[in-house]
């Protein structure tokens, strides 16, 4: 892992929740971790309520779209955290990778979407303690 490390969030769309996992560890990070996010099949336009939610916790996803997953971001990640992919994810050799099983918020209004950000917080926070812990050892 380099002095700062890559992250990488992938899930199918990249409009919902690895929109908020990267709008939120990048928040938490304070630019001490590369935080990328990318889909497999990218959306038009990114989840309104996730959007919301993420607002709502004062930060602004409202310039950030969804991208597709090339080779080079999956070269690049240190880690690769999939969220409901499933076999359209590569698999880089050598890379560390997490899937978090999490409901895809596509569809869903803002209070049925709002445990899914609720449980990408709670991890995102974890993953950050951790490779903080990791850097400093």
């Amino acid at each position: 892992m380099t002095d700062k490390p890559v992250v990488l969030f992938v899930c199918t769309h990249n409009a919902g929740r690895s929109l908020a996992a990267r709008v939120l560890l990048d928040h938490y990070a304070n630019g001490r971790i590369d935080v990328r996010s990318a889909g497999s099949e990218p959306a038009d336009e990114l989840n309104p309520s996730v959007v919301a939610l993420l607002q709502e916790r004062g930060l602004d996803p409202t310039s950030e779209h969804p991208t597709l997953l090339t080779t080079e971001d999956g070269l690049a990640a240190d880690v690769i955290v999939t969220m409901g992919c499933g076999d359209t994810c590569p698999v880089y050799p050598g890379t560390r990778y997490l899937d978090w099983d999490l409901p895809d918020p596509a569809g869903q209004p803002v209070e049925s979407v709002r445990p899914i950000v609720d449980e990408i917080d709670r991890r995102v926070r974890e993953l950050l303690a951790e490779l903080l812990e990791a850097g400093s050892g």
